[in-house]
């Protein structure tokens, strides 16, 4: 089974057409799928647009009443996959937008490298439609104002929002680590810190490259690109992931005592 994670937060102009998307790429790429969507408390009328698309996807939404943040309703889509799985070193979760930055149309290919043996695929992107100057410098950057504190073994992306992971690895991270598994911060910084703690359970990290299109998003950013990079600074002073050591290929995934 293929999670499909989406949370989304007004976006009630993508949402829906972006789910239409998603299943014409699974008519031509024949896998079992399910559709993940948290509707984090909008403002727009992102609920009653998504009630008939439940009649007709194997859809499930989770309203949250306000607002509780990005880092918060990813853990609680990767959760809920995580709790449906009853076979977790098959079953994955793929992690998108749903303002149309991400095209669906790239998921077979993450699928395809986990079914290959990846246990953590990050997709990395090219920014296309006139994304400002600072958001292209602060992706370039991101990775250096993390270094040493977030960081993952050949993934140059690190902040990226479009990615797949093997459900037993998420699993292996959500029992290493007490409390919740994003705590550094928002936005970015939640992709940054969600990479770094499964990498330490991957035994093989892969990359695709994805673009990303700026220029299909009907709403302007939610913060400016110096806003991002303060936030990816203070989180990085706040805590540290220690950086993942290279997979070594054929290394056995980590299990825990009992899992099946």
């Amino acid at each position: 089974m293929i999670y499909v994670c989406i949370p989304s937060f007004d976006e009630a102009s993508t949402v829906g057409l972006l789910l239409w998307k998603i299943r014409r790429v699974f008519g031509e790429f024949p896998r079992e799928y399910q559709l993940l969507v948290v509707d984090d408390g909008s403002s727009d009328h992102t609920a009653e647009l998504l009630e008939p698309y439940a009649k007709v996807l194997p859809l499930t939404v989770i309203r949250h009443g306000a607002r509780q943040g990005y880092a918060e309703s990813v853990e609680q889509l990767l959760r809920l996959a995580l709790e449906r799985t009853d076979r977790p070193k098959r079953d994955c979760a793929v992690l998108m937008h749903a303002d149309f930055s991400h095209g669906p149309e790239a998921i077979p290919e993450f699928v395809r490298r986990l079914e290959s043996g990846a246990d953590l695929v990050v997709g990395e992107a090219t920014l296309s439609g006139e994304p400002s100057r600072g958001q292209r410098w602060l992706r370039r950057g991101a990775p250096w104002l993390l270094r040493g504190r977030l960081g993952v073994p050949g993934v140059r992306d690190i902040v990226s929002g479009f990615g797949a992971v093997r459900l037993v690895c998420l699993r292996n991270a959500l029992r290493a680590q007490s409390g919740s598994l994003l705590s550094a911060g928002d936005g970015w910084v939640a992709n940054a810190e969600l990479y770094a703690r499964l990498a330490h359970h991957a035994r093989r990290i892969e990359t695709v490259p994805v673009v990303e299109r700026h220029d299909l998003r009907t709403r302007a950013p939610r913060r400016t690109a110096w806003d991002a990079a303060r936030s990816i600074w203070r989180a990085g002073r706040i805590i540290k992931v220690p950086v993942a050591a290279p997979p070594r290929p054929g290394t056995p995934l980590e299990q825990p005592a009992g899992a099946a």
